[in-house]
């Protein structure tokens, strides 16, 4: 049984709508971190006018990286560990939490708040270097970063933790972002605002003149809350800016 907070029913039972919906149109393999929620990708969409963007802030999970296998693999290994199986690769509520919330959160929904403390410290305990070579970064995303940090500055803001030192180092991504957010630099994470308003400050931009890439509902909702202008990655979010690919992202920033 999940021990699922107001946030996490929300976005669960919009899941859980989808897979319904996918029984009659299948869509992407378990793996795929694809937004479950979102429609097939669309064109370039824009709504009202907007504002010169200064700045862009980028999620992780989904948005630069195909990382969904990494992560399923690494809680999977904490939970056998605490004596529960690995997720299933069918089992979506699992799957989706694994690509959204922060670690406290998931084993939480999972092992109720009398475990937490003993599964933040089996997972602490669990080197994710071993599982980033399952981590693919997104078709294009390298160039992108490296042509628009040369002209604007970015920042990743994320529901993860600590392994985000990791993949930050793995990667060699210091040298596109300017500031790089987890959970572990906010109070709240994502669908919360904190962390985007923490960024906002930290580029010198304001909110109203970034953008944020992500593939999520709580990526747009913390965009929203934020008033920060949301762009969503493979998806077909309503009033959003959509895109299919980050080389459309540089063309887009490019024309306004």
């Amino acid at each position: 049984m999940l021990h699922l907070n107001a946030d996490h029913v929300y976005y669960c039972s919009k899941l859980l709508l989808c897979f319904q919906l996918d029984q009659e149109n299948p869509g992407p393999p378990p793996f795929s971190n694809r937004p479950l929620s979102a429609a097939a990708p669309g064109p370039v969409h824009k709504k009202g006018k907007i504002r010169m963007v200064k700045g862009l802030i980028f999620d992780c999970d989904g948005v630069l990286f195909d990382s969904l296998q990494a992560n399923v693999a690494f809680y999977s290994a904490a939970l056998e560990q605490l004596g529960m199986p690995p997720i299933a690769h069918d089992d979506r509520e699992k799957i989706y939490l694994c690509h959204t919330v922060t670690t406290p959160e998931l084993f939480e929904a999972i092992l109720g708040p009398e475990r937490l403390d003993e599964a933040l410290r089996v997972s602490r305990s669990i080197d994710y270097t071993r599982f980033i070579p399952l981590m693919v970064p997104e078709p294009g995303i390298l160039d992108a970063l490296a042509r628009l940090s040369s002209c604007m500055p970015l920042a990743v803001a994320t529901n993860r933790g600590g392994s985000m030192r990791d993949i930050t180092r793995h990667f060699e991504l210091d040298r596109y972002f300017k500031t790089i957010l987890t959970c572990k630099d906010v109070e709240r994470g994502k669908p919360h605002p904190d962390m985007l308003l923490l960024a906002s400050r930290q580029l010198g931009v304001a909110p109203e003149e970034l953008l944020f890439v992500g593939d999520m509902d709580v990526d747009r909702e913390a965009a929203r809350r934020a008033n920060i202008r949301f762009v969503g990655y493979r998806g077909n979010f309503a009033d959003a800016i959509n895109i299919d690919s980050h080389e459309q992202l540089f063309d887009l920033v490019e024309q306004l």
